[in-house]
């Protein structure tokens, strides 16, 4: 499936000098993207990071994620020269320590019914989201290197705050709608009166549940519709921040998309989950009565054989939530490769690099679904050579053109590096 919302929704700052196809093609060389590992070999890293994560109850998952990282980049070969993940396991174990340690406290003042502390921590997690997102993308691009070259991170934490508005018009919108909902519901407390009377009366309590009005189903669906068009420009913003604030050398990332193409790709991702969910979810419905028509007619008659129908009802409910479930794997899979197209298509730094993908959303989409399905047959030991196969899909479909010689460029950089660094 072609991939064109890059160009048919750039912004209207987007330099009319863009090298075209065949601009590039003519006055840069092409390289492309090698990746070298195999299956098997990832399997002994990922079985010792499983086991050793329960044997430390998850105090492994720093260790194990730090490893993975260097796996992966270690085997990604970009104009011949492999990615390095620099990272220090101290500083991975205490940042995963801080995140667990408040998760705990968190869950503890939950459970000891200490609303308020509960409420003052979400609203300072809103708060840092955008400080913990930037920390984040520091992190991993400061640990990247490629041929001795450092990748930077650059954006301020004003412009990371400014991009992350998105958070806080969701919270507040949520807030408002709980407000009003509250408004629109009065019935709520006729309800709790009356079990109260009931629970007196010797009767017991039934649990007070609103109604949903008609209006309240209204404003309910205008809060999804708007949380669905935030996360969407959520992650618009911080795509775009992170694209062009990365530096290599002295030489930004260089990224047009409109806004427009992740809204086209977020409403397309759920036309295909709500798609695969009636189809899947109807089919292992079919599958578990045909299981459990099976059973009821090898079953015995008058009681033994409601009893098998019921069973047989109770199979096909398992089997249709099952492929509800399943049905999600597409989906995602369809996002994942629109916005790869999406980011590698349209991808440069600066003047002297342009990146291009002939990743295949469909084949992308149908590998997904392989690889599901043997991860659920093989009771999820396929799951790594499934991670291999989908990350080689993807880097092996992109092109890196560059514009002269890889070593004069290397050398370039290189030195406004060091001078950067000087300064």
């Amino acid at each position: 499936m072609a991939m064109d919302d890059s160009s048919s929704s750039s912004t209207p700052d987007r330099p009319s000098s863009a090298p075209g196809d065949a601009e590039i093609a003519d006055t840069i060389g092409h390289h492309p993207i090698q990746f070298t590992g195999d299956g098997g070999e990832y399997f002994r890293v990922w079985i010792v990071n499983v086991l050793l994560g329960i044997v430390t109850l998850g105090l492994y998952t720093p260790w194990a994620r730090r490893r993975t990282v260097k796996y992966f980049y270690s085997h990604t070969e970009v104009a011949d020269g492999p990615l390095e993940f620099t990272a220090k396991t101290r500083s991975m174990v205490v940042g995963f320590l801080l995140l667990a340690v408040i998760y705990i406290a968190i869950n503890v003042a939950s459970e000891t019914g200490q609303h308020l502390v509960v409420g003052l921590a979400m609203l300072a997690g809103v708060a840092l989201a955008p400080w913990l997102w930037g920390k984040a993308m520091r992190f991993r691009l400061g640990n990247t290197r490629w041929r001795g070259l450092r990748l930077n991170f650059s954006a301020t934490w004003g412009e990371i705050y400014r991009a992350s508005w998105p958070v806080f018009a969701l919270v507040g919108l949520w807030m408002v709608l709980g407000f009003v909902l509250a408004v629109l519901a009065p019935e709520v407390a006729d309800l709790a009166g009356t079990a109260a009377a009931g629970a007196a009366d010797g009767e017991p309590e039934a649990p007070a549940l609103p109604q949903i009005t008609a209006p309240m189903g209204v404003l309910l669906f205008l809060g999804l519709a708007g949380s669905f068009v935030l996360m969407a420009r959520l992650d618009y913003n911080y795509k775009v921040l992170l694209v062009r604030r990365t530096l290599i050398g002295d030489q930004a990332g260089r990224w047009y998309p409109g806004f427009g193409a992740f809204l086209r790709i977020a409403l397309a991702t759920l036309g295909v989950f709500l798609l695969s969910a009636l189809l899947v979810t109807l089919a292992m419905m079919l599958l578990g009565a045909l299981f459990g028509g099976v059973q009821v007619l090898m079953g015995g008659t008058g009681g033994s054989r409601a009893a098998m129908m019921i069973k047989a009802i109770l199979i096909g409910m398992v089997f249709g939530l099952a492929g509800f479930f399943l049905s999600v794997s597409p989906a995602l899979a369809y996002r994942e490769a629109r916005m790869f197209q999406l980011l590698w298509n349209d991808l440069g730094v600066s003047r002297i690099a342009r990146f291009r993908t002939s990743l295949g959303t469909w084949a992308f989409v149908w590998l997904r679904i392989k690889n599901v399905l043997l991860t659920v047959i093989t009771l999820g030991f396929y799951r790594p050579f499934a991670r291999i196969s989908e990350y080689r899909m993807k880097a092996e479909s992109t092109m890196l053109y560059l514009k002269g010689g890889v070593e004069p460029l290397v050398s370039r950089l290189t030195v406004q590096q060091e001078k950067g660094g000087f300064g």
